[in-house]
């Protein structure tokens, strides 16, 4: 039987490592570089009426739209029940796609964990939307609003509601957990894989191009979508 030399093994890991740093490296260049391609925004004539906001914690980007309006009413489906407040004066509501075990597991960058990590790169864990009620909206650097018509309104709660997993009836299904970042906000159960590909902020901006809005061609990060809204 040959023997595998040590060298050989060497060689092997360094191979491997060079692949690793390199689809790194790639994917920080290719992530910093198409975001500044921007898809422009189609205008289809009609009045824009209805306010948006696109809304950053930081990390990652929610699409915030009214409550409730003769198109949709999100507290029907999202039940302001589902909060620890159960207050009902809410205006707004904020929505956003992510991995699950992020949203529930890592509280802060303090509590990441590695297989949290792994699992979400690697399309190995489920997704979840995470839904924030708001008073109101206050437009600064981490909160940007767009005017919308109301068929580019329609298509992105069509775009929105599409993300979420339902029931046999339709409902929409609630996470019961005590991982909530405050007293407004709950999650729920969601379609599709996140990734290193597909991010939640990859998701915000395909929210965006389903509506008819300026957007990135593709972002990884929060940064990608607020430099077409400066």
């Amino acid at each position: 039987m040959r023997k595998i030399s040590i060298k050989s093994i060497l060689v092997v890991l360094l191979k491997i490592l060079g692949c690793i740093v390199g689809t790194v490296l790639i994917y920080a260049l290719l992530g910093y570089l198409l975001p500044f391609i921007e898809i422009s925004a189609k205008d289809d004539g009609e009045i824009k009426e209805i306010p948006i906001y696109i809304y950053t914690n930081g990390v990652h980007t929610d699409i915030v739209m009214p409550v409730k309006n003769d198109i949709q009413d999100w507290s029907a489906k999202i039940p302001f029940s589902d909060t620890k407040s159960k207050k009902t004066d809410y205006h707004f509501i904020g929505i956003g796609w992510g991995d699950k075990g992020f949203y529930l597991d890592t509280p802060t960058w303090a509590d990441l964990k590695f297989s949290t990590a792994f699992k979400a790169a690697f399309w190995l864990s489920e997704s979840a939307m995470h839904c924030s009620y708001y008073q109101k909206m206050t437009e600064a650097e981490d909160c940007k609003k767009i005017m919308i018509s109301r068929n580019q309104y329609k298509k992105l709660v069509n775009f929105v509601d599409a993300k979420f997993d339902k029931d046999s009836n339709g409902s929409y299904q609630f996470i019961p957990t005590k991982a909530v970042y405050g007293d407004n906000d709950a999650f729920y159960d969601a379609k599709g894989k996140y990734s290193f590909l597909n991010t939640c902020n990859t998701w915000a901006n395909n929210a965006l191009k389903a509506s008819g809005q300026k957007a990135a061609f593709w972002t990884p990060s929060d940064y990608g979508i607020f430099l077409h809204y400066k």
